[in-house]
Parts: structure tokens; sequence; C-alpha cells
């Protein structure tokens, strides 16, 4: 963590230190036979008092400069400046009796003494109080930056896991095309490597435009009817401003793998997919048709596409289903979130 230096401002500390000189000497000018030079000098040596109590708490009370000092109240440290601060403010009034002989010792000594010790402690607590503000502030920041370091690193994760996802998906969809000598097995080995460096232009990114996802839904489709045929079918009911909406790069390819995995798709039974908006939502809908025995499952799907959208909307997509079909439904996003 780097911790900034604790600083009063320069131009504060002289405001403040003169005008608090000015205000002591309004009652004194007020008065009908007022002296001058006593009135000039007595603002002088309060604000003189005043700077030194700025500089001395921030370079002792504690010593504020410095990384990982003391942020506790410490009364030792107040005493020893009030004591330095009586010292200090004698010796000036000392000074100030000098120059003006005609001056009442006693009763101005008290009064600047008075005086000096209300400052000290006014502006002791000031800075203690800006200080644990200051502390407080640097926390803040600190958690914010690992809070947003920490959701970084975890939806790379989420990036990282499409690919290897695809990847399992579609090598036992060539497993299965081999085992049946299937004749489009190089076709699809080729399909597949196109398909691959199509997709890692977008694999970094954290949302791409839906018209370029539905780019790579439809290059997948065509490995998909590789094997299938005629027994999957994808239509599009899409308004054409939405297709200037954003999505989490391979959502669309996640969602219809997971309709086959857990659909019979053949030529008696054709699995047909529907991609359609329904208001502020993409909707993928699929008819049950259920495996018996379904396939191995990752289980990353889902909660894959589900964390995305946490992580760069705050919500959730909506998983719905009845006796007829089964569809998930996926935040519009409007706005382009890489910026």
């Amino acid at each position: 963590m780097v911790t900034k230096t604790f600083r009063i401002s320069a131009v504060i500390i002289w405001l403040s230190s003169l005008s608090l000189g000015v205000l002591v000497t309004v009652p004194k000018i007020a008065e009908k036979n007022f002296n001058g030079f006593q009135v000039f000098t007595d603002g002088l040596i309060t604000a003189l008092f005043t700077l030194f109590v700025w500089y001395f708490n921030i370079y002792s009370l504690p010593k504020f400069s410095k990384e990982n000092s003391p942020a506790g109240f410490s009364v030792p440290l107040l005493i020893r400046s009030i004591l330095i601060g009586i010292v200090l403010m004698f010796l000036m009034v000392c000074a100030q009796k000098l120059l003006v002989p005609s001056l009442n010792f006693g009763p101005v000594m008290l009064m600047f003494e008075v005086r000096g010790i209300m400052i000290n402690l006014i502006f002791y607590m000031l800075l203690h109080l800006l200080y644990q503000t200051h502390r407080n502030q640097q926390v803040i920041l600190e958690l914010e930056r690992t809070k947003a370091d920490n959701l970084g690193a975890q939806y790379e994760l989420l990036k990282q896991q499409v690919n290897p996802h695809f990847l399992f998906n579609s090598l036992s969809t060539l497993k299965s095309m081999v085992e049946l000598e299937d004749r489009n097995s190089v076709d699809f080995i080729l399909k597949l490597s196109d398909f691959y460096r199509f997709t890692l232009e977008n694999r970094k990114l954290d949302l791409i435009p839906l018209s370029e996802e539905i780019e790579i839904l439809d290059a997948y489709m065509y490995l998909l009817k590789a094997r299938f045929e005629e027994g999957i079918e994808l239509e599009y009911r899409i308004e054409d401003p939405v297709y200037q909406t954003w999505i989490p790069p391979f959502t669309l390819q996640l969602l219809v793998e997971n309709c086959i995995k857990h659909n019979v798709v053949s030529l008696d039974y054709p699995l047909h997919i529907t991609i359609y908006t329904l208001g502020d939502w993409l909707v993928v809908e699929n008819p049950l048709q259920l495996k018996k025995n379904p396939g191995h499952s990752t289980e990353m799907g889902l909660d894959n596409i589900n964390r995305r959208y946490l992580h760069l909307m705050e919500k959730k997509i909506q998983i719905e289903t009845d006796q007829e079909s089964f569809r998930v439904k996926l935040p519009l996003i409007n706005e382009n979130r890489n910026h």
C-alpha cells in the first residue's frame, strides 16, 4: 500500500494564523484610547504563536510527515506542546514589554497564556481530526482498489474458462464424429481451426457488439451442422437496434452448447433454438426434449454467464422453465462497459 504523506496547505496555515492575529485586535481597536503599536504587537504575537502551534503539531504531534505515524490521541504530546507554548508565550510577552513599557505586564501575561493554551488545544484537536480523516480516506481507497483488483482477477478467470470449455465440447463433438466415421470430420477440424483464429480476436474483451457475437455463433453453428445436419436449427428474431447493444463474448455460444448438452438432437427430434428480444432482455429459448442419460457436465456454462453479468452490470440473468420449453434471459447492455 502506498501511503500519501499527510499535508496541510501552507496557504491555510498562514491565512488562519494571520486571520486569528487580526481577529484578536478587533476588541482593542474598538476601545476609544487604544495604543496602535500595542494592538499591532498583540496581533503579531498571536499570529506568530499560531504559526508555531501549526508547524510544531504537524511535525511532532505526531510526525505526520512520515509513513505509518501513530494516529491515536496522545496526551503526553499535547501536554508537551502546551508547556512549550507557555514558555514561548512568556518570552514573547516579555519582548512586547520591552517594546511597550506602559504595558500592564501581569494581566496581559495571564491573558496571553490563556489564549496560547486555547490555541494549542483547538489546533491540536483540529489536526488530530484532519489526520484521522486522512487515514480513513487512505484505508477506504486501498480497500476499493483491492476490491477492484480482486473483481478484475475474478473476471479474467471467468473469461479464461470460456475457451477451455468450448474446446472440451468441440473435441467431444469431434470424437463422436470420428467414432461414427463421419465424412465431415476433416472439414470440421479445418473449420474448428478457423473458428479458433476468429475467436482469439475477441477473447480478451469484456464486451463485444451483439452483431459480432452473432457472427461467432453463426461460425459455431456451421461446426454443429457438420455433425447434426438438419437435427439442429437456429432462428433469430432480433430487432435491428438490438444488434448495436453489447454482450460478453461467447455468451450465446455457451447457451447453445448448454442446449445441446441437455437435450436430444437428432433428425427424428430436431432441436429448434430461438433467439429473440423481449423488452430489455435478449432471450435464448429451446423446447424441452431432455436426454435420458446426459453426458458429463463441467457445470460452468450458465454460472459463468451469470457471474460475468453480475461483474459487468450487477444484474443476474433469468432462467425460466416450464413443461414445454427452457429459456435464458440476458439483460441488454446499451453501453460499452469497456470504456
